[in-house]
């Protein structure tokens, strides 16, 4: 399987500990996060023509995720 870019613990390794601790204790944010890895994997797909989709499609998919990341950095960063 290839390297998938965008993971969270690569986005967030400063928060690599938390990342996991909340996946466990906040069902939030474990479908937050879930959530993400599904939309990430799909552009993923897109980008290396495994699944193709057109470009409006595709730009809406980098939305949701970049949204999904700023709700989970917010969480993360969340005293």
């Amino acid at each position: 399987m290839s390297h998938t870019p965008h993971e969270l613990h690569e986005e967030f390794p400063e928060h690599a500990e938390r990342l996991t601790e909340l996946k466990t204790s906040d069902a939030h944010f474990a479908r937050l996060a879930e959530e993400y890895h599904e939309i990430n994997r799909a552009v993923h797909r897109a980008e290396t023509n495994v699944e193709p989709m057109d470009d409006l499609a595709e730009t809406a998919l980098r939305k949701q995720r970049a949204h999904l990341k700023d709700e989970i950095y917010a969480i993360l960063t969340k005293g």
